[in-house]
């Protein structure tokens, strides 16, 4: 079995993470596509929306942690440490926390058999999510309908160096966005969309993900994978992504009362991934 799983579970040791600013509360907390491990994770910004947040339970809906980039190259930072030590804020706060492995963190799959849960967290292939007006949803990383929906043909095609480059060429255009007084904005998230194939293909992603959960029998389905936040009815399904926290910060999110919202965390706090300090960005 590939050791890297061991290695980051050897984390899981790490101490408390203790909230300084007052937190918002919410009946369930989804969020996916972390990719920890990569210098475009944006982990500070997670770190900080969780310790801001408290939730009864906490889905990682896959590529929490981007095990293809660690075989090849080690990178891991202070934030990416702040973020293991604020799911397991919310994990000994009493939170179910639910983790659903992706493509990019395959590894963990192979302990799904084992039904392994560390420290309060989790291993599920996927989950029914009961929310609290009475609708069950589906929730799964989404990558098992790639082959399907084909969504990372034109990804594919440029190459992951290709598509590294995009995201750095993002971090420089949001540079000098926050030196002239401008919040962060994803210029690599708005050029996909302009690409009117991935566009149609998200679109398939979508339709393909919803009716699997009406094959199951649910009303709607909560997934990741494609990095596009989106809350949506597909016919009578309803339809949830949960974005990223590489090219965007976004996070799903059910209130008490059961209303579902998306967060743009980096978009409601003015936040640069060019700042060096959140403090200093949020001031």
């Amino acid at each position: 079995m590939n050791d890297l799983p061991y290695a980051v579970a050897s984390r899981l040791g790490l101490g408390p993470s203790t909230p300084t600013t007052p937190q918002r509360g919410f009946r369930t907390l989804f969020i996916s596509d972390v990719h920890l491990g990569t210098r475009g994770s944006k982990a500070d910004m997670l770190a900080r929306f969780l310790d801001e947040t408290a939730c009864e339970k906490l889905y990682l809906v896959g590529d929490i942690i981007d095990g293809w980039r660690l075989r090849r190259s080690w990178y891991w930072d202070a934030h990416h440490d702040a973020v293991l030590r604020s799911i397991l804020r919310h994990a000994r706060a009493g939170a179910e926390v639910i983790y659903i492995p992706g493509n990019h963190d395959e590894m963990f799959r192979a302990w799904l058999p084992m039904g392994l849960e560390v420290a309060g967290v989790r291993l599920a292939e996927d989950d029914v999510h009961h929310a609290a007006d009475g609708t069950r949803l589906l929730v799964m990383h989404g990558d098992a309908f790639d082959s399907v929906v084909r969504y990372f043909k034109f990804l594919a095609l440029l190459g992951d160096g290709a598509y590294n480059l995009a995201l750095t060429l993002n971090r420089w255009f949001n540079w000098g966005r926050r030196h002239l007084g401008y919040p962060y904005w994803s210029l690599s998230a708005w050029l996909k969309r302009q690409v009117k194939e991935a566009v149609k293909a998200i679109d398939r992603f979508e339709t393909a993900l919803a009716q699997e959960a009406r094959r199951r029998g649910l009303d709607g389905v909560v997934c990741g994978h494609i990095h596009h936040a989106e809350m949506r009815m597909i016919g009578t399904t309803r339809y949830f992504n949960t974005g990223d926290w590489v090219e965007s910060c976004s996070a799903l999110v059910e209130h008490h009362d059961g209303r579902f919202e998306l967060i743009d965390w980096a978009t409601m706090n003015r936040l640069s991934v060019a700042a060096p300090d959140l403090a200093t960005a949020a001031a």
